[in-house]
């Protein structure tokens, strides 16, 4: 990994897993948030710097419509949440994107927003897309209750009650965002704007700051209103209850084709990922407090996969795998035995390995790096990525060179033949009415000829055919200018050979390909838990559920 520190030393060469071993996407598909994902980077960084918290405005009437801000202020630069409450009739509540009216509404404002900034954002973030905001806002999102357990809650403690614990369990969270844009989406601010902050220059740190304190707001909404209807028999929410609330997240194929889109980026965060599993496992001893925190961990992650529920018969067969495995760790490491001897989590992963499945194997690695922060911590550092640096395309490389490259980069996707329909079933395109990626069947709907480059296997066997005719002397310069249609998978190709977790070894357009696995991989790095597949495209999950709230956490203002 480029600029990571000690990401290329000797001693943890051996330690790393192969790109041909990593970038599976069955394998990505079973991935588990581990310390390194952004929820968890940005609460380390609030606490670590002694940020501060204030809920600037509450003007939330007694049926739970109005406006709110909740203020952040860092070392450098202080940044608000400004939260609008709306009535939605039932009817009109839905996670599709094609939705027009949501129970709440949000942007994060890059520092405090005065009387006319909030007179504006009222006027247009209700809206969402179809409204218009500034480069103050750095995203833009709107949020859903998950109706039943919202009364339920709001009903309890308007009696003096504290809502069923299990029912707030199988749940997780009050309210679900349905889209959470950033990054110049609808005229917010663009990326190259807050790149250079240390406070949210890492991936999706803005967006992140924006579901934490949207936590927040849905858990101060139900306690409002359950005060407003209650009275004095009205109560809070028990602390460790509460802490039992995340927030929900419905997502689809909007986001999956981000990791092909952006694959110097996606190779930081992988990179940084396995670096830090590489340390890890080159450690010669385990520490008495570090065998604590991965058995506490471990139950952790037990008490997870047991509330953890779905009604998709495909995760509920991983979630079956993923308990059993996490028994069987317990049943392995409950004697001090297996962290005795040389290299004891290395030889834990090879036990692994030789033992559990995907889903036990991939969620093994969080347990093992959790109780090492001091070790791998500063890799958070280096997943961020100058992506443009690395856009221009080598013109001088020969072709040998670059044939080469191809045999080494993309073995994986040169032996299958794409003129199979099961090869080459599917297209990804954009919607004309969201300008949101989709996913053709290339057999039996119209649109193939809107299809996006990100067929990376099949691109790279035809770009491997084309050099094939060319002689090994010529430039890639003069080969691009007879065929620029091959433009684009000569840039992955040399990314690839200088970033070598930038791609995904599978056939994106295979018909037993599962854009799940894409939307999984992702949400990991958010630091997401309890994937909940409502079909192989789109998917709920929790964020957040047992951390901290910004009132515990931070300081109010001096």
């Amino acid at each position: 990994m480029r600029h990571a520190p000690d990401a290329s030393s000797e001693t943890t060469v051996s330690y790393r897993r192969s790109p041909s071993e990593v970038m599976r996407l069955d394998r990505l598909g079973s991935f588990h948030a581990t310390r390194l994902s952004f929820m968890q980077t940005l609460l380390r960084r609030v606490e670590r710097e002694d940020w501060r918290f204030e809920r600037r405005l509450w003007e939330i009437d007694e049926n739970g419509l109005g406006r709110a801000v909740y203020t952040v202020y860092g070392p450098e630069r202080d940044y608000s949440l400004v939260a609008f409450a709306h009535d939605l009739p039932d009817d009109m509540r839905s996670d599709r994107v094609i939705a027009t009216a949501w129970d709440a509404t949000f942007s994060l404002f890059d520092g405090i927003p005065d009387e006319a900034d909030l007179q504006r954002l009222e006027a247009n973030v209700p809206k969402q897309e179809a409204g218009r905001v500034s480069d103050n806002e750095l995203s833009l999102s709107r949020a859903n209750r998950s109706v039943r357990l919202f009364n339920h809650v709001v009903e309890s403690l308007a009696s003096g009650q504290q809502p069923d614990r299990e029912r707030v369990e199988s749940t997780g969270y009050l309210m679900r965002t349905t889209a959470v844009y950033g990054s110049g989406k609808f005229g917010a601010a663009d990326r190259v704007k807050i790149a250079d902050r240390p406070d949210v220059s890492g991936p999706f740190q803005a967006e992140m700051l924006s579901v934490w304190l949207t936590r927040a707001f849905t858990l101060d909404l139900a306690e409002h209103l359950a005060r407003c209807r209650g009275g004095e028999r009205a109560t809070t929410l028990d602390p460790d209850l509460r802490r039992l609330f995340g927030v929900g997240n419905s997502t689809g194929l909007g986001m999956a084709p981000f990791l092909m889109n952006h694959p110097v980026l996606f190779n930081n965060w992988i990179a940084a990922r396995e670096e830090a599993f590489a340390r890890v496992r080159a450690l010669p001893i385990a520490g008495t407090e570090e065998i604590a925190t991965f058995r506490d961990t471990l139950q952790a992650a037990i008490r997870n996969a047991r509330f953890w529920t779905s009604d998709h018969p495909l995760q509920q067969d991983k979630l079956a795998v993923l308990r059993r495995d996490l028994e069987t760790i317990t049943g392995h490491t409950t004697d001090n035995a297996a962290f005795a001897g040389d290299r004891p989590w290395d030889r834990l992963w090879h036990w692994g390995q030789q033992t559990l499945g995907l889903e036990g194997q991939e969620a093994l690695v969080p347990l093992i790096l959790e109780p090492h922060g001091d070790l791998i911590d500063d890799l958070t550092a280096c997943m961020a990525a100058d992506e443009d640096s690395e856009f221009r395309i080598n013109g001088g490389q020969t072709v040998t060179e670059l044939r080469d490259l191809m045999v080494r980069s993309y073995d994986w996707a040169l032996d299958t033949d794409y003129d199979t329909p099961d090869h080459n079933a599917r297209f990804w395109y954009v919607s004309e009415e969201k300008l949101e990626p989709r996913l053709g069947e290339r057999h039996s709907e119209d649109g193939g000829h809107l299809e996006q480059p990100l067929a990376t296997g099949r691109d790279a066997a035809r770009l491997k055919t084309a050099l094939d005719a060319w002689r090994g002397g010529d430039l890639v310069a003069d080969f691009l200018l007879a065929h620029p249609e091959h433009r684009h998978m000569v840039r992955r190709a040399q990314i690839a050979a200088r970033f070598p977790y930038s791609e995904i070894r599978d056939n994106l357009i295979d018909a037993t390909m599962l854009p799940i696995d894409l939307l999984r991989c992702k949400l990991s790095f958010f630091g997401a838990s309890r994937f909940d597949p409502r079909s192989d495209r789109w998917v709920r999950i929790c964020m957040y559920q047992g951390a901290t709230f910004p009132h515990e956490l931070l300081k109010a203002p001096a």
